[in-house]
Parts: structure tokens; C-alpha cells; sequence
């Protein structure tokens, strides 16, 4: 392979897939494009420590700027691509410049799905995805008493706890008929619902909303059948969609996210792609996947790295992710749908329990809360049996 890496996307898999290129003896030059003006953060804190502590951005950076001066990475920082020419593997910035690229590798991410809720734009709804979205959010909580989050995922429920545990009056509107319905069973939907509602906040199931409204300062979120909930804030969190766009645009397949194979590769020669944006086969559950998480942006990258460097291996994890509401740490290994079985261990009431899901007699995954031994011996024993 001839010529430098240039990553379109500067998150977490872009960072990783730099230093696990450099570590591997990769020489040539390495450019990472992002259009935010930061260098690869951490995101997960964006919902839970960075909302509520009011620190400056560069507490999330992976590495500092000398580290990456110190590994001859070059930033293209505020920049967005244009488009990406396939044939003469050249990446073309809106501001006119072009670079040339040897291996193209796509590390998009994901941007904030938005529901079809007359009424949104104009109501200055916020959403929880970047820096500038806490540095927009936070200054507006300050002033708000009353807040609507449309949204019963994991972020909907995190910026819940933060915001009930600074004292203001908190509404989860969540239209499926549990929270953390497309994430896990019934026992941790539960569970999380109560434990919402004991410390204050109201949490409707259900919820049909016909239309967001300017309200003065505020909104006003209507709901079938005749119902008008006043709000200082409206937080919409329901969910990601992958930024494939500029891949598609230049020909390359996707579908809710990038095609790529085991090794990340995608069916146009000399592109890869990796993270959040991305839809991969995987043997143990036997489809496509497209993970949100910080191992899959991890995990990922170096395989993507291990593959341009000529040694390829192949892709096929026991995904993993965590939660942190109030005094809980929700800790999932693996992927729940489609149990046939599930089974709790440990004491609810002490908030020390496990949930584990499985099919046909097999261990496919595992909720774990504030037992961090049980998460851990569940990635072991999932692996094993999903193998």
C-alpha cells in the first residue's frame, strides 16, 4: 500500500486507528478531517460528568496535541468534506482544498435522529451529541425549572438523572411502552422506571405527541388526546442515525450505515470504515450489526489498522456497553433480542443484580447493575457460547 491514511471523522475511532497504525510500524503520513473544532474526544461524559460539572472541552481529549504532533498525525480540524472521488482517491473539502489519500477510512459517526414532530425546528429543541451541543444545553438548563426530554433511551435517562439531581422538575416522554425498550428486557426496563420515578421524575409510557410549540422562552410539547405540557426546555434523545451520507454519495454501499466486511473493508478498493457509521457481519448473532459504543469504535479500529497493515482479523465482538444514572452503573454485555429465556440474579432491592438473556439454552447477553464481577465473567461466558 502507497501513500498516506487520510480518516474522514476525528471521534474516538479515528484516534484509535491512528495510534494502533503507528504502533504497528505504519510510516507514511496519517490526516484526520473533522468538522468540529476539537481534537478525538471522549462522548459518553457529554450526557453524564461533562453536563454537570461545567468543565472546559479539553478534559475530554484522548491525547493531548503533542502526543499527536509527537506521532506525525495531521489535523484538518473544522473542516467538512464535500465529497470523496473513488477513482482518483482524492477527498475534496467544502472550503475548495483536496487531498489525496493512499487508504481512505471513513469514522463518521452518528448525528441525532430526529422524530417527525411538527413544531421541532421552530421550538429550539436541544439534543445531546457534541461539545457545542452542552455548550448551547448547559446555559439554558441554568435557567429552566421545567424540562420535557422526548426519549426514554440511554442518554434521555442519563441527562434525567443529571438534571432531577440539580433540583429541576423533570418529564421523560418515551413512545414505546417501556424505556430502554430497543436495549433490554422488561426486568432493567422496570427497574430503571421506578427508580426514575422514586427520585421525581415523571415518566410517561406511551406518549403520543402531536406537535412542539414556541411558548414565550420556552415550548409547549402537545400529546394526544388534548394535552399541552409547558416546558423552560425540550431535550429530544431518540436515538442516532449514521452519517453515511458522503459515502453513498461516492458510490459506496450502505444501509443505515456503511457496508463493510469482517475486516471493515467496503466493496470500493482502498476505503474502510469504522465505528459508529458502520453495519458489519456478525457470525455470532448471526446478521449485520451497527454498534453505538466505545468498544466497537476501539475494537474496530484495530482491526481496520491491523488490516491496512496486511494482517488482517476478522471483526466479530461481544459488544459491551454502560450507563451511569444517579448511583447506578448499568453494565450490558452482548445483544438481548430475540431471548427466549431470561433470569434474574442477585438482590434487586440492594441495587447489586443481574439480568441474562438467553436462546435455545445459550447465554446471548447480560444487563448487569453495579456488579461489575457479574459483567465481566458474562463477556467471558458470552463469547463462549455465542463462539
Amino acid at each position: 500500500m502507497n501513500g498516506p491514511v487520510v480518516v474522514i471523522g476525528a471521534g474516538q475511532a479515528a484516534a484509535q486507528l491512528a495510534m494502533s497504525l503507528r504502533q504497528g510500524g505504519f510510516a507514511e503520513g496519517i490526516v484526520i478531517v473533522g468538522d468540529e473544532p476539537f481534537l478525538p474526544y471522549q462522548r459518553p461524559p457529554l450526557s453524564k460528568k461533562f453536563l454537570s460539572e461545567r468543565r472546559e472541552p479539553d478534559v475530554l481529549y484522548l491525547r493531548p496535541e503533542k502526543f499527536w504532533r509527537d506521532q506525525n498525525v495531521t489535523f484538518e480540524l473544522g473542516a467538512r468534506v464535500a465529497a470523496v472521488d473513488p477513482v482518483r482517491r482524492r477527498v475534496m473539502i467544502k472550503d475548495g482544498r483536496e487531498i489525496d489519500y493512499g487508504t481512505l477510512v471513513f469514522a463518521t459517526g452518528t448525528s441525532a435522529r430526529m422524530p417527525p414532530i411538527p413544531g421541532l425546528t421552530e421550538a429550539g429543541v436541544h439534543v445531546v451529541r457534541r461539545i457545542e451541543d452542552i455548550a448551547r444545553l448547559r446555559p439554558a438548563l441554568d435557567e429552566a425549572r421545567w424540562v420535557v426530554i422526548i426519549g426514554g433511551g440511554y442518554i434521555g435517562l442519563e441527562v434525567a438523572a443529571v438534571v432531577r439531581g440539580e433540583g429541576r422538575d423533570v418529564v421523560v416522554l418515551e413512545a414505546l411502552d417501556r424505556v430502554l425498550k430497543r436495549v433490554t428486557g422488561p426486568p432493567i426496563s422496570e427497574f430503571y422506571t421506578a427508580y426514575h420515578r422514586e427520585r421525581g421524575v415523571e415518566m410517561r409510557l406511551g406518549a403520543k405527541i402531536l406537535g412542539i410549540e414556541a411558548a414565550g422562552r420556552g415550548a409547549a410539547v402537545r400529546l394526544e388526546p388534548d394535552e399541552r405540557i409547558a416546558a423552560d426546555l425540550v431535550l429530544v434523545a431518540t436515538g442516532a442515525r449514521a452519517n453515511d451520507e458522503i459515502a453513498r454519495a461516492a458510490g459506496i454501499a450502505c444501509e443505515d450505515g456503511i457496508l463493510v466486511d469482517e475486516e471493515t473493508r467496503t466493496l470500493t478498493p482502498g476505503i474502510y470504515a469504522i465505528g459508529d457509521c458502520t453495519r458489519f457481519p456478525s457470525r455470532r448473532y448471526g446478521r449485520r450489526l451497527r454498534l453505538e459504543s466505545v468498544q466497537n469504535a476501539i475494537d474496530q479500529a484495530k482491526a481496520a489498522a491491523s488490516s491496512i497493515l496486511g494482517a488482517p482479523q476478522p471483526y466479530d465482538p461481544v459488544p459491551w456497553f454502560w450507563s451511569d444514572q444517579y448511583d447506578l452503573k448499568l453494565q450490558m454485555a452482548g445483544l438481548s433480542d430475540g431471548y427466549d429465556d431470561v433470569s434474574i440474579v442477585g438482590d434487586v432491592a440492594a441495587k447489586r443484580f443481574s439480568v441474562e438473556y438467553r436462546r435455545a439454552g445459550r447465554l446471548i447477553a447480560v444487563d448487569a447493575v453495579n456488579d461489575a464481577r457479574a459483567h465481566m465473567l458474562s463477556r467471558r461466558r458470552i463469547a463462549e457460547e455465542t463462539a
